[in-house]
């Protein structure tokens, strides 16, 4: 399977560099790549692109992908949305459309004309402007949004009168995931943001419309502790301020603040547990794995919001609690049970009143709800459909469908089983397998093995076109439910983190040798893919265990575990990972630290790296120097090469424009397709109506 359209890869020159740990010698031959902006770094990758897309753009099959990937991206999408009155903010991408805009539609009737109040897409010529997140006025009038340049997320506010259609004159910068609490009456709001130039030291401050940022009051902040992450929520009366505030990633503490007297009460700080807080009347809503790994829901009265006072409404049970909304008399509850969520209703008083109907095999993305009535809508999204909006229905405690299914493509019915394996320790560890309804998996099925395994997140039934386009073909898709994710509480998290770490890799390889041992798949057309802490983990997978797959795509990675918080945001995340600076903790990282693992000679499987210029989470320099490591080692890059590919004008994915997640996913499908050795150019299409 060697390509005659593979050059040789570009020279990366070894240095003699390293530097001494607790006693132990780190090398770090490619200390001069983590440079993005030298002439030598530039020249690299200006060649390492050029070879990477001659190689993919080669391939018979890019075509074919790509053609079905911007057919199937193209499908309308819907990411959030929020009620204001008889007001539906959406956040949504039109069929065809670049980007996601902010749409304006009505909570009454779904056969409404839509208004389109926000789009991106018109603020730049190459579509790499994105809407980064809103908030509108408890009256709906105005709205509060944020939008970046190349995918780096560094947002701006601005402030739109939806009646005028005019902005005011109001603009904020550094205010990367920002949250914004309006007071009742719209003149003002308090708000999260950075000080110029720095990435940590998060803090909050009130705004009043119409005056000057630089004289907006300090509410919040904590020098002591740069990377806490506080968000903000105010109460509908404008009468209590509630800071929580991310501690690492296992902690989270609650201030609430009586805007009246200037009193501030602690609802919960300095204790290892991670909970959410709502307004509920003139309780707190409190979502808590406070002596409850798994969570549970408590209510506390506002004037007395500490730990003492908590009522506990939901207990913790089998299923994962995610969060609790208030919805008129009633508490909503996301609850995951093995990654698949479920919407159940609660009575203020510990009732249980039983699950809505009509949700399916799905993740819930997000319930917007009013809390004075019993208007609520969710974003649902599954394997097979694109998220949508769903009304929830009090009275049938049911959701239907908003409006009418916009599902412009005729997919193959595809099946999605989950089953459980058997991990190095015996851990039992979940498993979805996608597929064509009617492909039974054997050893000649092409597949692909996917996960995360880190900072709480679990990998739920979401919409991806990859996907879709990958098992339409005939290809089986695996998504493991690794330790790290939140698939089974606080404790499957903290099972795969700092010191655990490698309990996260041991599940992942385990998947691969179940999938292999029970015929579904073989090592010849097994593919392993993973982004962010994914990339991580498919790094160690290809160091720890290059026998393991034929090809892998490694995408926005940490690879570089020694040296990773110098860089970017990446102290946030010294919390999930450990502190290569403290001596047990550099152990647990140099045992793992992908980059430091590569050796020279191995047989090594076919690579392809990408990563973005405006990356401001994961610096691409973890990419590059991964790059120039394996193409120095790889011994059988004829057969299975080591590719770069960096993009420009993009970032770690947030805010990526479609026409760039079509050409990098047919980069990646066309490279498995080669590396797996399927047979495409006579593949049927996929029905799409045009």
């Amino acid at each position: 399977m060697a390509n005659p359209n593979v050059s040789p890869a570009p020279p990366a020159i070894r240095q003699a560099v390293s530097d001494l740990y607790h006693g132990v010698s780190v090398p770090d031959p490619y200390r001069w790549l983590e440079d993005g902006d030298s002439e030598a770094t530039h020249t690299w990758v200006t060649q390492q692109n050029e070879r990477t897309h001659q190689a993919l753009g080669a391939q018979p099959s890019r075509g074919k992908w790509h053609e079905r990937l911007v057919a199937l991206m193209g499908l309308p999408v819907v990411m959030q949305a929020k009620v204001r009155g008889d007001d539906l903010f959406v956040v949504e991408r039109a069929p065809g459309a670049e980007q996601f805009s902010l749409v304006r539609r009505s909570a009454i009737d779904p056969a409404a004309e839509p208004q389109t109040i926000v789009d991106p897409g018109a603020a730049s010529t190459d579509s790499a402007t994105a809407l980064d997140w809103f908030f509108p006025s408890p009256d709906g009038r105005l709205v509060a949004y944020g939008l970046s340049e190349g995918g780096t997320e560094d947002s701006v506010l601005s402030v739109l009168d939806i009646v005028t259609g005019r902005h005011l004159a109001d603009s904020i910068e550094h205010m990367r995931a920002s949250t914004i609490a309006w007071l009742p009456d719209a003149r003002g709001f308090y708000y999260t943001s950075y000080p110029a130039d720095d990435q940590y030291n998060r803090r909050v401050k009130f705004h009043v419309l119409g005056q000057p940022v630089g004289t907006d009051v300090l509410v919040w902040s904590d020098p002591e502790h740069p990377q806490s992450w506080p968000d903000v929520q105010l109460s509908s009366d404008g009468h209590h301020l509630l800071i929580e505030v991310l501690v690492g990633w296992g902690r989270t503490d609650g201030f609430l603040v009586d805007l009246r007297t200037g009193a501030t009460s602690t609802v919960i700080a300095g204790v290892e547990a991670v909970s959410t807080f709502d307004f509920m009347g003139d309780e707190l809503l409190i979502t808590t794995t406070v002596g409850a790994p798994r969570g549970q829901v408590v209510l506390a009265p506002l004037a007395r919001p500490g730990s003492d006072s908590w009522r506990v409404v939901v207990p913790e049970s089998a299923g994962v609690i995610g969060h609790a909304y208030p919805c008129g008399g009633e508490i909503l509850v996301v609850s995951t049970t093995r990654a698949v969520d479920r919407l159940e209703r609660w009575s203020p008083t510990g009732d249980f009143l039983g699950v809505c109907d009509g949700i399916g095999v799905v993740s819930i993305a997000g319930v917007a709800v009013d809390a004075d009535t019993d208007r609520a809508f969710v974003t649902l999204s599954g394997f097979d459909n694109p998220s949508a909006l769903f009304r929830y229905d009090a009275a049938a405690g049911a959701v239907n469908r908003w409006g009418v299914d916009p599902l412009r493509a005729t997919l193959p019915s595809l099946t999605v089983t989950q089953t459980t394996y058997a991990s190095l320790d015996g851990t039992m560890i979940g498993l979805f397998l996608i597929h064509r309804s009617d492909v039974v998996p054997d050893p000649e099925t092409p597949t692909i093995l996917n996960g995360y395994g880190g900072f709480a997140i679990s990998e739920t039934p979401t919409w991806s076109p990859t996907i879709a386009a990958w098992c339409a073909q005939g290809g089986l898709y695996a998504i493991a439910g690794l330790r790290g994710g939140l698939e089974d509480g606080e404790a499957w998290h903290h099972a795969g983190r700092r010191a655990n770490k490698q309990n996260v890799f041991d599940d992942f390889h385990a998947a691969a040798d179940w999938l292999v041992t029970n015929g579904l798949t073989s090592r010849d057309r097994l593919a392993i893919a993973g982004g962010s802490n994914g990339g991580l983990l498919v790094g160690a997978a290809l160091t720890q265990r290059p026998d393991l797959c034929r090809a892998v795509w490694c995408a926005v990675p940490l690879l570089d575990m020694i040296r990773f918080p110098n860089f970017l945001i990446a102290k946030l995340w010294v919390d999930e990972y450990g502190d290569p600076d403290i001596a047990d903790e550099f152990e647990w990282l140099w045992a793992y630290s992908p980059y430091h693992h590569v050796i020279e000679g191995h047989d090594y499987p076919a690579v392809l790296l990408t990563t973005a210029e405006g990356d401001t989470r994961v610096d691409p320099l973890h990419a590059r120097k991964m790059t120039a490591m394996l193409q120095w080692a790889s011994s059988c890059q004829e057969q299975r090469p080591i590719l770069l590919s960096q993009e420009g004008r993009a970032g770690h994915g947030v805010g990526k424009p479609v026409s760039k997640r079509a050409e990098e996913a047919a980069d990646v499908l066309s490279f498995f397709t080669w590396q797996l050795g399927v047979d495409q150019p006579g593949i049927e299409q996929l029905g799409i109506d045009r």
